[in-house]
């Protein structure tokens, strides 16, 4: 008899713990950050149907997948895998959780912190419009090259912290921030296509890049946009410049990133940020 197994890693702060368990014949392997905010790359058989919690999961012919935990993601996650004899069988997870720190940004103007009405429905168009453009997914897998930074620069915000502009308690911060010049090039992480580059109110110049199986970069704040809707950006390729447009106090990149409705933190797919020079 073959014995079948799942490895899961839990990859925090550089640590890997490797753990081992009976799965029976989808042999399902996870391996990344299970935490909040992390990403997780699975494997299981091909011809294998997997679904997160209840929901499907992309998977490609190969049996490669990947799943997100966003920022406030309850402690265990459960994995359905339905193998092509037709076995179903579900494992649950723990997902580490996280502590948030607070961060206060004062100085706003008012109309940037409280928008009045006719803002507003511009911010609801807004959010409609990039939301239709993140429902992308599809089969590519361009996230398997990995991601580099695409700036190099003082952290200047991190991913998670609740905020608090000018004294008012607001929604929490779901990137990473990098100071740098106005003009300094953004660069392509991973490969991708480009999904969305326009002006937002709250963002400024913003800019999306799906990397496939619905798993996106954003760019926040930009001064210029280099590409184009639709377009194919290769990694480190210049894509946008740096600024200080939208709802900011400074120059600087927001990097987000996004797996279907789950917020996820960068910073845990990347290394150390590289000294300047």
């Amino acid at each position: 008899m073959i014995r079948t197994w799942i490895k899961v890693a839990l990859m925090w702060s550089g640590l890997i713990i490797p753990l081992f368990a009976n799965a029976g014949s989808e042999n399902l392997s996870l391996t990344g950050n299970l935490m909040q905010g992390g990403l997780a790359f699975g494997q299981v058989n091909p011809d294998s149907k997997v679904w997160a919690n209840g929901h499907p999961v992309r998977v490609s012919p190969a049996g490669e997948f990947i799943l997100g935990f966003g920022r406030d993601y309850p402690p265990r996650a459960t994995v359905t895998v339905q193998t092509r004899e037709g076995t179903v069988r579900s494992h649950t997870f723990e997902i580490a959780g996280r502590e948030y720190d607070t961060q206060r940004i004062d100085g706003l103007p008012n109309v940037q912190v409280n928008p009045g009405p006719q803002i507003m429905r511009r911010i609801r168009r807004e959010s409609a419009e990039i939301a239709a453009a993140r429902s992308l997914d599809d089969d590519r897998m361009d996230f398997k090259s990995g991601f580099i930074w695409p700036v190099q620069g003082r952290i200047s915000g991190i991913y998670g912290s609740q905020r608090i502009l000018n004294g008012q308690p607001r929604q929490p911060h779901y990137g990473i921030d990098i100071a740098a010049p106005v003009g300094t090039k953004v660069l392509a992480p991973a490969p991708g296509r480009v999904i969305y580059a326009e002006d937002m109110y709250f963002s400024g110049g913003t800019l999306v890049v799906d990397h496939g199986q619905n798993l996106s970069s954003s760019f926040l704040h930009l001064h210029e946009i280099l590409v184009e809707v639709d377009e194919y950006v290769k990694q480190g390729q210049p894509i946008a410049l740096v600024g200080a447009t939208g709802r900011v106090t400074g120059p600087h990149l927001d990097w987000r990133m996004n797996w279907h409705q789950q917020r996820l933190d960068p910073s845990l797919l990347m290394g150390e940020m590289p000294p300047e020079s």
